[in-house]
């Protein structure tokens, strides 16, 4: 710690934690039709340091996620105007928005429920209740992997025998054609591509793709891997029973 931050603390009375929060705060919008939910996270969220704006349906969400351009969203599923899977496949399909971290909190824990919720788009997805220290540990540990896949990767793009990807632009373009993926399912295609021929397991894809923090489900990757398919129409991406998956060229 150096002289300025000793400084700076002696002048503001916070810690060196919340300290470090200011120097680099994160934005999160916190989505829920429920005051007590949005005030009691709320409350919680900004206690971390975290610079929190909030909104009660999905409509709302979309307009302030344009203004404030938030590093994490928190979705709730069942609201009024646009439901939470609606408002993820539109946050998607906005190229200033697609790096933005979605989890769903929402009530319901039907398997078709969080496949749906994966499917839009979304990086994790968690049940209510959860005590919000369990909460805020999941949002450090995504957040600390969105510093990292931001920072800056030594290749922007690779180019496959299909498609060219352009890791700046967070693009996928195949025979002319511009596909815009949502996060994860772009950084899955490139880790695919990146070594062509690789089978990459299970345990691997999981670990680079959504990191050892965030707890997920091998379903997950199915359900992301069909959705890469179907929207690239590429018969490479080959399945090996058992053990995961591979580009093949």
């Amino acid at each position: 710690m150096n002289y300025f931050t000793n400084f700076v603390l002696l002048l503001t009375g916070c810690s060196f934690k919340v300290f470090e929060n200011i120097m680099e705060t994160y934005k999160i919008l916190l989505v829920d039709d429920e005051p007590d939910i949005l005030d009691f996270l709320g409350y919680n969220l900004r206690k971390e340091g975290y610079e929190v704006y909030t909104c009660s349906n999905g409509r709302d969400a979309l307009q302030k996620a344009m203004m404030f351009l938030p590093h994490l969203i928190i979705l709730d599923v069942m609201m009024p105007e646009m439901d939470g899977i609606e408002t993820c496949t539109e946050i998607k399909n906005i190229p200033e928005l697609r790096s933005s971290i979605i989890i769903f909190l929402t009530a319901r824990g039907e398997d078709y429920s969080q496949i749906a919720g994966f499917d839009a788009g979304a990086d994790d997805y968690v049940t209510k209740p959860i005590k919000p220290k369990v909460l805020i540990s999941r949002i450090k540990a995504l957040l600390r992997r969105y510093k990292t896949e931001t920072a800056g990767k030594p290749e922007e793009i690779s180019e496959a025998r299909e498609f060219n990807i352009d890791r700046e632009k967070y693009i996928v373009e195949k025979e002319g054609r511009i596909y815009n993926l949502p996060r994860k399912e772009f950084e899955l295609l490139s880790l695919l591509v990146s070594k062509p021929n690789k089978v990459f397991t299970r345990e691997e894809i999981l670990s680079s793709i959504w990191g050892n923090d965030v707890i997920v489900g091998d379903r997950t990757i199915d359900v992301h891997v069909r959705k890469i398919r179907e929207k690239l129409d590429t018969p490479n991406i080959r399945t090996i029973k058992g053990v995961g998956y591979k580009y093949e060229e």
